[in-house]
C-alpha cells in the first residue's frame, strides 16, 4: 500500500470549499427484481409483501424482526445509495471512493459526527439498541444473500453497524438541514470579505395541511403530507408499511432511517415541514495569548487530530492529518489573517433518542399519546402538522430552540459575539414553550415553511406571547398565501378536492402585480413589450405543461426584481391583509424595461414568446422524458417542482414534490400516496422512476393497507428467518 502523509489545519479555505457532486461511486450491476425472487421459509419471523409499485409491506412477529426486515427491504431497493450514505456519515467516503469526497469527510469529522454516533449508541436504551442492531443486521444479511446486487465500490462499506445508522441520522438532521456545509461556507465567505453575513437557507421545503371535521365534507379529519426535497442523495424517501409489534403504519423514511418519519396509522397521522427554526449560531472569537478571549481572560482551545485516508484512482491511499480546534461554543470553522475565528454551535446534539421517540409517535392512538411522544423533544427541527380519527388537528413548531440570553430574531441571524459568557446559550426550550395550536376555530392548520404565526387565519398564535428570537416576525411567502387561500376559501373540503388542491400549479405571485404591469406596458411599452403583454394577458396563470406564458412570466419577474432591488411592490406584506399583500408596483416604468428585456431573451432562446411551460421544463429520469408541470415555490406555486439545467438546453426536475400522502380518518382510513421518482434507486430495478408518469399526470395511487388489497396487487413475497 502506497501512502503519502499530508498535514491539514482545520479552518483553512480548503476545508470550506464547495461540496463535490455526490455521484454514485461506480456503475451498479443489475439487481434481481423483487418479483423474480421468492424466499419461502416454513416459519418466518417476517414476511415482506412487495406490491406492484415496489412498496414493501412488512409483517413481523416482533420488533426485532420488523427492524430486520426494514433493513433488508432498504438494502434491496436502495443498496448502493444506502451504503454510500453510511460511508459518508462515517467520515470515510474519500477512503472508499476518492478525493472528491474529502471535503464532506472533513466537515463531518470536524463536527464530531462519527465520534458522537458512538456516544449516542452507548446512550441508547437496551430496547432501542436491539432495534438498531437488527436494522443493520437486515442490511448485512441482504448484501450477503445477494452479493452481485451491490456494486463492488459500495461493498467497501460493509458490514453496516448500528453506529452508522446513528451517524447518518445525525448528519442529515443536524449537518444537512440545520447547519449544512454549503450554508455555513457561504456565511464564512461573507465574513472573511467583511460583507453582511447571510442567514443560510433551509434544505428543502414542504406543504402540510390538517383539516378538522367541521371543514371536511365527509365530517372526517383530513391530512395532506407534501415534503419538497431534492430527488437524490440523503433526501431520498422510501415508502413502506410496517405491521406487527402493535404497529400498523404506512409512511416514508429517508433512506437509511429505520422508521418512517412521515406516517399514518389507523387512528392518526402527521407530516413535517421545515420550520423557521434558528438552531445554530456562529460566534466570532477574539484572539488572546494563543487562544481566544473569554470574559476578559485568555482561554486555550481544545484540540485533537483526525486522520483521513484518501483513495487514489489506482486504489492506493494516502494519509491526511487534520487538526480540529474548538472553543466553548463549538468547532472552529473559519479564520481571518487578523486571528479572529468563527465557532459553530448547533443545538440539540445531545438528543440521541430519536428512534425511541419515532416509535412512540408511530404507536400513538390519540393526540394525548402523540404529544407525549413529541414532548421527548428528540427531533432537532421541523413543524408537525397532525390529524386524527377523533377529529383533532395540531400544529407544533418544534425542534431545539436555544434559550437565548437576549435579543430578537435578527440579532442571531448573523455572526454573534463570542468573547463573553453573556452571549453563550446552554439550554433549549421545552415542548410547551414552543408555538403550538390545537383545534383552532378556523378548522384547519397549514404550513408552507413560513413562520408559525400564520398557521391558520385569522391569526391566533401571537408572536408577543413568545421570546422575540423564537421565530421571524409574521410573513407569508406567495406559496404560503396560496396554501392558506385554498383552505380559507373552501368551507367544505372533500378528500378529492384536497387532492386537486395539492396539484394546483397556479402562479399566485401574478395576482399581486400583473394587471398593473400590463397597464403600464400598454401605455408606454414598445412593440416587443406590447406583444409580450398580450401573451401574459392571455396566459392562464399556471405552470401546467401546456400553459403558454409561464416561461415569459418567470423571466419577467427575474428582470423586475433585479431592476427594483428585489422589491417592486407599492404595498409591502401586511399581517392585517395576509393574502392580499404585497400589492401593486411602486415604479411601473421598471416593468416596461423588465418585460422588454425578458421578452427579447425568451424570443431569442425559444423562437416564440408563448413557449409552453412543459417544452422547456422536463420530467427526465433514466429513460423517461415527459413535459413538466409545477414550478418554484417562489412564484407562489403550491405544487413545487424545482427545475435545473439539464442536457440539450432543456431544464429538468431536480427536486420538489417527492413523497405525497392524502389521508382521510374515517371508520376505515382512506389514503392515496405517491413517490415522484419511484421507490427504488438500485440500477436495474423496474421501480426506478415508475411513478413519474403518475406525477406528470397529477395523479396519486391507492395506499394498500389491508392484507387482501396487498395480496391482490402483489409483485413478490419474501419470508425471512431472523433468528
Amino acid at each position: 500500500l502506497t501512502m503519502q502523509r499530508r498535514s491539514f489545519l482545520y479552518g483553512s479555505p480548503l476545508l470550506l470549499a464547495a461540496a463535490a457532486a455526490c455521484a454514485a461511486p461506480q456503475a451498479t450491476p443489475t439487481v434481481p427484481q423483487p418479483d423474480s425472487v421468492t424466499i419461502e421459509l416454513a416459519d418466518p419471523d417476517a414476511e415482506i409483501l412487495w406490491d406492484t409499485w415496489g412498496v414493501p409491506h412488512i409483517f413481523a412477529r416482533d420488533e426485532a424482526s420488523l427492524f430486520y426486515a426494514s433493513g433488508w427491504s432498504q438494502a434491496r431497493a436502495h443498496g448502493d445509495l444506502l451504503l454510500r450514505l453510511y460511508g459518508e456519515a462515517r467520515g470515510r467516503a474519500a477512503e472508499y471512493w476518492g478525493e472528491e469526497f474529502a471535503d464532506g469527510d472533513r466537515w463531518l469529522r470536524l463536527n464530531g459526527v462519527p465520534a458522537r454516533a458512538r456516544a449516542w449508541l452507548t446512550a441508547q436504551p437496551v430496547q432501542a439498541r436491539s432495534w438498531l442492531d437488527a436494522f443493520a443486521a437486515g442490511i448485512n444479511a441482504y448484501a450477503t444473500a445477494h452479493p452481485d446486487s451491490i456494486a463492488e465500490s459500495a461493498r467497501r462499506v460493509l458490514p453496516v453497524e448500528a453506529t452508522d445508522v446513528l451517524a447518518h441520522m445525525q448528519r442529515v438532521l443536524f449537518f444537512e438541514f440545520i447547519a449544512s456545509r454549503n450554508g455555513t461556507e457561504a456565511m464564512t465567505r461573507a465574513w472573511r470579505l467583511g460583507q453582511a453575513v447571510p442567514q443560510p437557507e433551509p434544505a428543502g421545503g414542504s406543504n402540510g395541511w390538517a383539516i378538522a371535521p367541521a371543514r371536511s365534507a365527509s365530517g372526517h379529519a383530513l391530512l395532506l403530507a407534501n415534503p419538497h426535497l431534492p430527488w437524490n442523495g440523503p433526501f431520498t424517501w422510501f415508502e413502506m408499511q410496517l405491521v406487527g409489534a402493535g404497529l400498523n403504519v404506512t409512511g416514508a423514511a429517508l433512506v437509511g432511517f429505520p422508521l418512517p418519519g412521515i406516517a399514518f396509522n389507523d387512528r392518526l397521522g402527521w407530516t413535517h415541514t421545515v420550520n423557521t427554526i434558528d438552531a445554530m449560531d456562529i460566534f466570532e472569537l477574539v484572539p488572546a495569548a494563543g487562544g481566544y478571549q473569554w470574559d476578559g481572560s485568555p482561554r486555550a482551545f481544545d484540540a485533537h487530530e483526525e486522520t483521513l485516508w484518501i483513495r487514489r484512482p489506482d486504489g492506493t491511499r494516502f494519509e491526511e492529518r487534520m487538526l480540529v480546534r474548538a472553543s466553548l461554543h463549538g468547532p472552529i470553522i473559519a479564520e481571518r489573517p487578523d486571528g479572529r475565528k468563527l465557532a459553530l454551535r448547533v443545538a440539540g446534539l445531545d438528543r440521541s433518542q430519536l428512534i425511541t421517540q419515532t416509535w412512540s409517535m408511530l404507536a400513538a392512538s390519540n393526540v394525548r399519546e402523540f404529544e407525549a411522544a413529541l414532548g421527548m423533544m428528540q427531533l432537532p427541527l421541523f413543524s408537525v402538522i397532525y390529524a386524527d380519527a377523533d377529529g383533532h388537528i395540531l400544529h407544533h413548531s418544534g425542534g431545539a430552540v436555544p434559550i437565548r440570553p437576549r435579543g430578537a430574531w435578527r440579532d442571531w441571524t448573523g455572526v454573534v459575539p463570542g468573547d463573553a459568557s453573556s452571549w453563550l446559550w446552554t439550554r433549549t426550550h421545552p415542548y410547551r414553550e414552543l408555538p403550538r395550536l390545537l383545534d383552532p376555530g378556523s378548522g384547519y392548520v397549514q404550513n408552507a415553511n413560513e413562520p408559525p404565526w400564520t398557521t391558520t387565519l385569522p391569526i391566533v398564535l401571537r408572536p408577543d406571547n413568545y421570546p422575540a428570537y423564537m421565530a421571524p416576525p409574521p410573513r407569508m411567502s406567495f406559496r404560503a398565501q396560496q396554501s392558506a387561500r385554498m383552505l380559507h376559501e373552501d368551507l367544505s373540503i372533500s378528500f378529492e378536492e384536497m387532492i386537486g388542491y395539492k396539484h394546483s400549479t397556479r402562479v399566485a405571485l401574478a395576482d399581486h402585480f400583473l394587471e398593473d404591469a400590463i397597464l403600464a406596458i400598454r401605455a408606454d411599452g414598445n412593440g416587443i413589450a406590447r406583444r409580450a403583454a398580450g401573451v401574459l394577458e392571455r396566459w392562464d396563470r399556471t405552470t401546467n405543461a401546456e400553459s403558454a406564458g409561464g416561461i415569459l412570466f418567470q423571466a419577467f419577474w427575474r428582470e423586475l426584481q433585479a431592476a427594483s432591488g428585489g422589491d417592486p411592490f407599492e404595498v409591502s406584506w401586511q399581517p392585517q391583509s395576509p393574502l392580499g399583500t404585497p400589492d401593486g408596483l411602486k415604479n411601473p416604468s421598471l416593468a416596461v424595461i423588465a418585460l422588454t428585456t425578458a421578452a427579447a431573451e425568451v424570443e431569442a432562446r425559444y423562437g416564440t414568446l408563448d413557449v409552453p411551460w412543459g417544452n422547456v421544463n422536463r420530467l427526465r429520469l433514466h429513460d423517461i422524458d415527459l413535459p413538466g408541470n409545477g414550478g418554484p415555490g417562489s412564484l407562489g406555486v403550491f405544487r413545487v417542482t424545482d427545475f435545473g439545467d439539464g442536457d440539450g438546453g432543456a431544464r429538468q426536475a431536480l427536486g420538489g414534490d417527492s413523497f405525497v400522502a392524502a389521508v382521510e380518518f374515517g371508520p376505515e382510513v382512506r389514503a392515496m400516496t405517491l413517490l415522484a421518482y419511484g421507490n427504488a434507486t438500485q440500477r436495474g430495478s423496474k421501480y426506478r422512476g415508475d411513478q413519474l408518469r403518475l406525477y406528470a399526470g397529477k395523479r396519486l395511487r391507492p395506499a394498500w393497507r389491508t392484507r387482501a388489497d396487498i395480496e391482490a396487487n402483489l409483485a413478490a413475497r419474501e419470508r425471512l428467518g431472523v433468528r
